[in-house]
């Protein structure tokens, strides 16, 4: 057997046994995480915020994900600008698994709700300002299928 020919069987197996030990998260799967890091409603739209999984993801009986795990997500409306104020809505968007960043695809949470006037409410604004204090627990699920 030449060289070429063991390098390139033993290439071809390791990525069929790769493969094999691929797992799917379903879309539906609904992931609960805490924040690591503080939020605002005053925050600017696409900032970041780091999470880790609260509760371990079991597929079929399988963890695929332990507690714990580091999960990251952004910002998609909030009153940093005061012309189109809108209420404070996160998603998550990556999930950190055996070093690498995989992305994922979450619906939009909308932590808690501010204080409203009848003005407010009327013209679509909110009052006060929401923080969102690190250790806070929130739930999204996934709007389609995660590959490990």
């Amino acid at each position: 057997m030449t060289t070429k020919t063991f390098i390139l069987i033993a290439i071809t197996s390791g990525a069929w046994i790769a493969s094999s030990f691929a797992a799917t998260i379903p879309a539906g799967t609904t992931l609960t995480v805490s924040t690591a890091s503080s939020v605002s409603s005053q925050d600017p739209v696409g900032r970041t915020f780091a999470a880790q999984l609260d509760q371990d993801v079991a597929v079929k009986g399988t963890v695929l994900l332990k507690a714990g795990t580091k999960a990251f997500g952004k910002i998609t409306s909030s009153r940093a600008n005061a012309r189109k104020s809108e209420p404070l809505t996160l998603e998550l968007t990556s999930i950190s698994v055996n070093g690498r960043d995989v992305a994922v695809k979450t619906n939009s949470f909308q932590p808690g709700s501010s204080p409203r006037t009848g003005r407010q409410a009327q013209f679509g604004h909110t009052a006060g300002t929401l923080v969102i204090t690190p250790g806070t627990k929130m739930q999204f699920q996934l709007i389609q299928p995660v590959t490990l």
